[in-house]
């Protein structure tokens, strides 16, 4: 009998897959970014097994420095364009991209995600991100990142400007009478006429109001500032958690923000990121993981947690000392910067052992054992306070999603903890999220509440 509340799964897409030498391996095909028809491949495996979504993630700076030649990060698709191309070739599966507030404008932004939720009849998702790769200021015109606390400022109103544009049009706006004339009904049309700090924007969107109201939004920061606009804005939170209890910490802080912005704990799922090595064996799983830990050059793996502990060149300190002491990022992700230092500090691992540690999941929770196993932990952070769901990542693509699919998800459904079918038809409607309210229509409404 299925449960009344039910995990939720995404599946965390990242081109050959998350292990930095992933692409090295002889059962990864190197070219796997830039192949649409192996991405396909990757959809059908995770709808099949009932996945709320897939989830891309995206950065507007090819990867440049000497070791990123060596890595296979600099060469893969627009998360959009990709999934505007998987919407066809899907039927159930939620479609989720990142798009950065930091150097983008909103108009484009609330314009394309419309238009993907139409194309794919309401499974579109916004992951909503800052930016935390210092080298893309340089592509858009400025000599450095915006600032960490300007960055959260801006993306504040950016969501405010790309939600009211979304509601540009009530539902049912559009009559497309053929015998009157009349195309779209004038009184249902509402012009934004935003003037912000940020930005200036009169609006309305050249696109019918998308399926699902708003594309579900999605964010990822863990600072401070991070929780705080999640806990106003976001639906969706994925998290880097090291630990059940950090997890647990990280989950009742965030619930508990929720009220003061007039929400319930049911309006925001958290999916903590969970790396994932399967085996029939727990030292099959084992050997799996090692596998790939023999392709991790020292420099590699070092260069890899610069980028993750904020975009820090540490080729200049020695492989064999201990992590340096390093300033608060403000061009990267703060919580993840302590998360890695706390990790260095408690297991006493030098620089290369760091990078190491990370090379497959960068600091996201690490199962690596039988279906039985990993179907346990995620049962356990589940039911204890720590997770709504889990964002999958795998160490290859596709071998490692197929594992977890053919293996884990059967487990999970036997116990009840996870779903045999979709329940309905757009993402929000299989996360368990409400269809937002068009602002303006419910604000024309005397004696009602928006």
């Amino acid at each position: 009998m299925a449960r009344s509340r039910q995990l939720k799964l995404g599946a965390f897409l990242m081109a050959t897959g998350h292990h930095v030498a992933a692409w090295r391996h002889p059962y990864v095909p190197a070219d796997a970014g830039l192949d649409f028809f192996a991405y396909r491949e990757l959809a059908r495996i995770a709808e099949e097994a009932k996945f709320d979504a897939l989830f891309l993630a995206d950065s507007l700076a090819a990867a440049t420095a000497p070791e990123a030649s060596r890595m296979a990060r600099s060469d893969q698709f627009e998360p959009l364009t990709l999934l505007a191309a998987l919407s066809v070739v899907t039927r159930h599966i939620g479609l989720i991209a990142t798009t950065s507030t930091s150097y983008n404008v909103p108009y484009h932004v609330a314009r394309k995600y419309a238009s993907l939720d139409h194309l794919s009849e309401g499974r579109a998702g916004w992951n909503l991100v800052t930016s935390d790769n210092a080298a893309e200021a340089w592509n858009f015109g400025r000599d450095q990142h915006i600032g960490h606390a300007e960055r959260y400022s801006r993306a504040r109103e950016f969501h405010e400007v790309v939600t009211g544009l979304w509601d540009s049009w009530q539902d049912d706006a559009f009559v497309r009478d053929k015998a009157s004339g009349q195309y779209y009904d004038p009184d249902k049309l509402h012009v934004l006429d935003h003037q912000g700090e940020h930005f200036r924007v009169k609006g309305p969107l050249n696109v019918a109001r998308p399926p699902q109201g708003h594309p579900v939004i999605v964010q990822a920061g863990s600072s401070e500032a991070g929780r705080e606009l999640a806990a106003q804005t976001a639906e969706v939170v994925f998290t880097a958690q090291s630990s059940l209890a950090a997890a647990q910490a990280f989950y009742a802080d965030l619930k508990g923000r929720l009220a003061r912005y007039g929400r319930d704990g049911d309006s925001l799922k958290i999916m903590p990121g969970a790396f994932v090595v399967v085996g029939q064996s727990e030292s099959e799983a084992r050997e799996k993981y090692e596998s790939f830990q023999q392709l991790v050059e020292p420099e590699v793996g070092v260069a890899l947690l610069g980028r993750m502990l904020g975009n820090f060149d540490l080729s200049s300190y020695p492989l064999d000392g201990p992590l340096p002491e390093l300033p608060l990022t403000e061009s990267g992700q703060q919580s993840r910067q302590k998360l890695l230092t706390e990790l260095a500090g408690k297991d006493n691992l030098s620089l290369a052992e760091l990078g190491r540690k990370i090379a497959g999941g960068r600091g996201h929770y690490s199962l690596i054992g039988t279906p039985t196993q990993i179907a346990d932990e995620l049962q356990s952070w589940f039911e204890e306070g720590a997770a709504d769901g889990f964002n999958v990542l795998v160490p290859h693509l596709p071998g490692g999603l197929r594992d977890f699919a053919d293996a884990v998800v059967p487990e999970l459904q036997r116990r009840g903890l996870f779903r045999t079918e979709y329940e309905g038809k757009t993402l929000r409607e299989n996360l368990g999220l409400a269809r937002p309210k068009n602002r303006f229509a419910q604000a024309a409404r005397p004696g009602q509440i928006p």
